[in-house]
């Protein structure tokens, strides 16, 4: 599938799972022939029992339900909550599963993990966005909450995202030997529609696999931030690009494109602020302002340029999702769309901290070589990530879910 414009969408931001949950479970509570998941993390905690609940309402009902998670990022699900899925007849998919080293601790497949987040219902409506199904995307969580934002989607980009979603099952599920009239009756229920205009927006599924989408994602961020004349505002919660993407971001803020990253100042984790700050000096020198989110953790991949262009989705500008992980943003070029997302940024940045240069102190000594190695790292690590195991992506049934008498 290459990425292409597709005209005629109508899509709304949604911020946090207090929007996006609600929209995402209703939706699926009103499906009447299909619902297709993609989740790298589903937890057994309140947002994870709701989403069953109504998976499992809707499966018995005759609604198709194909919900696929990420074995790496959804590991410790137990075996009630798996069967009562499987018994309703949620066809419940496992990428890549694997086994913790020595039954415990570090796994042994954390490479090239399924991260994308995709929700189809009934091949008119789509999310595709950043939010995980775990209760820390809702702010009762407390200060460990996470910032993020996610899209629905409707209108005839639908139905591309709709044909993508079922390539990937068809792509992985290798497994499965159903019957011919099985088949018959899957592809007649889950044939994409020629949908309506639904809004102004024209926009695009833009993908990053290991096969012919190796760097899609990263390619179109570069092409927009090349065109913008007046603003970029990247919000994303780990950065770490590649040498490019940061030659292009101080080559803008040079020719006087007013230049924004929104990163994590309370990471989830401590690597993460570490990296982005290895990269400070040069972007503040070349005028690109930085400003880190104090407030709570930030778990948000979107950006806007200029005033029509912004994206949303699940990949973040690091290693893993630039060259190893599976993604999936949506592009879009549309007013009123990206003026909504530049007032809600605004709104974030009240809780954020501009970095000044004068603060970072002077690069010296073991400082200097950190900062040295960590830019060329930059340059290498596409190289590098090709080198890495690039397997097929591999599909598993949940084990309530395997044949009577096969071995998995």
């Amino acid at each position: 599938m290459s990425p292409r414009w597709i005209e005629g969408n109508d899509i709304r931001l949604l911020e946090n799972g207090e929007e996006f949950f609600p929209r995402v479970f209703d939706c699926i509570a009103n499906a009447r022939q299909e619902v297709v998941i993609e989740t790298f993390i589903l937890f057994e905690d309140k947002v994870g029992v709701q989403l069953h609940g109504v998976l499992v309402e809707a499966a018995r009902r005759g609604v198709q339900v194909d919900l696929t998670i990420d074995g790496f990022g959804s590991p410790d699900l137990s075996d009630d909550f798996i069967r009562s899925l499987t018994d309703a007849g949620v066809r419940l998919h496992v990428f890549d599963p694997g086994t913790r080293l020595l039954g415990r601790g570090f796994r042994m497949n954390a490479l090239r993990r399924m991260h994308r987040k995709i929700v189809v219902v009934d091949g008119t409506v789509a999310f595709v966005g950043g939010i995980n199904y775990s209760a820390d995307h809702l702010q009762d969580f407390g200060p460990q909450a996470k910032q993020d934002y996610a899209v629905e989607i409707h209108g005839p980009l639908v139905a591309e995202i709709h044909r993508f979603s079922h390539a990937a099952l068809a792509q992985g599920q290798r497994y499965q030997r159903q019957r011919a009239w099985w088949r018959w009756r899957s592809r007649l229920r889950t044939q994409p529609r020629n949908l309506p205009h639904a809004g102004s927006a024209a926009a695009m599924l833009v993908v990053r696999d290991n096969g012919e989408h190796l760097s899609d994602i990263e390619r179109h961020y570069r092409i927009a931030i090349r065109a913008a004349r007046d603003r970029i505002i990247i919000a994303n919660a780990y950065f770490f690009p590649g040498y490019r993407f940061m030659q292009e971001l101080r080559r803008a803020a040079r020719r006087g494109v007013d230049v924004r990253l929104i990163l994590q100042g309370e990471p989830d984790m401590a690597i993460v602020k570490t990296a982005a700050r290895m990269l400070y000096h040069q972007l503040l020198r070349a005028g690109v302002k930085i400003l880190e989110y104090c407030e709570r953790p930030l778990h948000g991949k979107v950006a806007l340029m200029d005033d029509e262009w912004a994206t949303a989705g699940s990949s973040n500008l690091d290693p893993l999702s630039l060259a190893l992980n599976l993604e999936a943003n949506v592009i879009i070029r549309d007013r009123a769309f990206n003026q909504q997302l530049y007032e809600r940024l605004q709104h974030l940045t009240r809780h954020c901290r501009p970095i000044d240069e004068k603060e970072l102190g002077e690069l010296r000594g073991f400082t200097w070589l950190r900062h040295v190695v960590a830019y060329h790292f930059t340059r290498m690590y596409p190289a590098w990530a090709l080198w890495q195991p690039r397997h097929v992506p591999r599909l598993s049934p949940a084990p309530a879910y395997a044949e009577p008498g096969r071995k998995e």
